[in-house]
This record gives structure tokens, sequence and C-alpha cells, in this order.
């Protein structure tokens, strides 16, 4: 053979080699997205969710993971949630957290570590609730929010990685701290101002308000948490379908709960219940190994044993996908 037909050849197939797995992948997203399946964006196999103690909980970020295991099969997409309870963006603590035994960790003082050690694609953060620290709208505390926000953003940004925030979680609990939403209501709409400069945002606060506005026509007492602040099962379903639906989850019905979704598929409780398992392994692992300030989490596996527990569940959860 010739050896320019040689050269072509050969320059065809490493192009083939790259671009057809390309072009297949390419359909299958077209396809998924032709059937109104949310869908990650293009490139992404590392998925990092940061948050507080209502990421920390697990359930929404679980929600998320099976939706995407129940509607698109295993994907080459490995979840990770790194929420840590009494966590703030902003490095705000209130006199006397936790009957003054220590105050709360600064997602910034690990967030380095973090997205060294995880390496993401892309970054789900929720953050907010925690940081109006439960007191009337302050100047000085907003500013800290909007700036520790900023930080986290240029931070993902510079990582190589890609940030989608969800504006805080509702507070629901009726009584003296009722105003308490009213400021989480205004860090919501700051952040959502920032889509103009190209934030991906998405109102987790607005769809939990608009869903209490709705129930307590007919129950005035209704509310999504016990507390004001960690949302129960169905709070958590608010915030996964939220987000589901900015990805593209036109199939999620209006009216349509976790059960729903799960009951879609012959085994999708027992799949939920293994996806939850498995995150909390590798969560306890990932917050061990990156290290935080905060006293009294559940120390975690070592990495690799943790990695090895994992695989175990996984195999599991792909018997329970056929």
């Amino acid at each position: 053979m010739h050896l320019s037909m040689r050269i072509i050849r050969a320059s065809f197939v490493a192009w083939a080699s790259i671009a057809l797995p390309y072009t297949a992948t390419h359909a299958a997203e077209m396809a998924i997205k032709a059937e109104g399946r949310a869908t990650l964006p293009t490139g992404v196999h590392r998925v990092l969710v940061l948050g507080d103690s209502i990421t920390y909980s697990g359930t929404y970020a679980a929600n998320i993971e099976t939706y995407f295991l129940l509607r698109n099969g295993r994907q080459a997409v490995e979840w990770m949630n790194l929420g840590l309870s009494s966590e703030t963006v902003s490095g705000l603590s209130e006199p006397g957290h936790a009957g003054g035994q220590f105050p709360r960790p600064d997602l910034h003082e690990r967030l380095a570590r973090v997205l060294t050690q995880t390496k993401p694609d892309l970054v789900i953060a929720c953050y907010g609730m925690n940081d109006g620290i439960y007191q009337p709208l302050d100047a000085t505390r907003f500013q800290a929010f909007k700036d520790g926000m900023t930080r986290l953003h240029d931070a993902v940004t510079k990582a190589g990685a890609t940030i989608l925030h969800a504006t805080p979680p509702t507070y629901d609990r009726q009584g003296p701290k009722e105003f308490y939403d009213e400021v989480l209501q205004k860090y919501s709409d700051w952040l959502l101002s920032r889509r103009a400069d190209g934030w991906d945002v998405v109102d987790l606060h607005g769809r939990m308000k608009e869903y209490l506005a709705k129930k307590r026509l007919t129950n005035p007492t209704f509310a999504l948490s016990g507390d004001g602040v960690h949302p129960k099962e169905l709070g958590h379903w608010i915030m996964a379908k939220a987000i589901l639906l900015h990805l593209g989850a036109s199939d999620l019905a209006d009216g349509e709960t976790s059960i729903d979704v799960l009951s879609a598929h012959p085994h999708g409780p027992a799949i939920f219940k293994a996806v939850v398992e498995r995150q909390a392994v590798m969560r306890d692992a990932w917050l061990t190994a990156t290290g935080h300030k905060r006293p009294g989490v559940k120390p975690g596996l070592p990495l690799d044993k943790a990695r090895s527990k994992a695989v175990g569940i996984d195999a599991q959860i792909d018997e329970l996908l056929k």
C-alpha cells in the first residue's frame, strides 16, 4: 500500500476510534432528550453534590440518581454526595452554635481538597438555609452569602467543572421565626439574578413555596419539614424533581411523586434503597478522606474499602435493573 494511503487509513482509524463512540453517545443522548427524559451535560461522568445537613441526609441526591437509573439505565456516571451538616457557604456561625461546642463549618475550609480529590465534571450546590443564621435579613450576612457563593462558583469553574446552583429550600415552620423564609427568598432572588451573568441556577425554593401555598389552601398547618429546616421525604422529592425538570425531565408529570417513579419499575423501591446505601458508604468515605472540621460526623471507611463495598452494591443494583 502506498505510504500516503497508509497514512490516510491510519488517520481514519484514529478519527473513527474517537468520533464513532462520540456519535453513538450523542445519538443516545438525543434519543433520551426526544423522549423527555433528563440528561446530564455532555461529558459529565462525575457529579459532586455539596450542601449542608439537608444534602448530607442524602434523600434528594439519591432520588436524582435513582431516576437516571430507572429512566436511562446504567451509565458511566459516579454520583458523590459530600454534604456536611451545619455547613455554610458564607463562613458565618451564630454565637453558641451547637450549645457552644463548635462553630458552623465553612465550605471554603475544605472546598479545594474536595475538588482536587473528587475531580467532578458537574457540581450541584445547595446552600443558604444556614447562611442567614435564622435571623432577619441583614446586609452584612447577605453580602457574606453572596461572596461565598461567588467564591464557590469561581473555584468550581477554575477546577474545570461546571456548577448548578440550587436556591435554598423553604423554611416552613409557622410561628415566631416565620419571617426567615422571606430571608431565604431574598437569597434565592439574588441567586436567580445571577442567571444574567451566565450562572446555571435551579429554583428549589420557588417550587417548594408554591407547593406549600397550594396545600395550605385546604390544610393551613401543612409543612414539608418537621422543624422548619429539614424536609421530609416529600420535600426531598420536590427538590429532586425541580433539579430533574431543570435537566430536561419533561416525562415527570405534574402530579408524579417519588413513589410513582419507583413503582414504574418492579424493583424500583429496592433500587432506591440500594442507591441510598451506596451513596452513604461513599459519602462517609469521601468526607473522611477529604477532611472537615465538623465534630460528630460518622467516620467512613478508607476509600479503597468503600469502593469495594460500593462495587458490591452496584452489582445488586444491576441485577435489580434487569
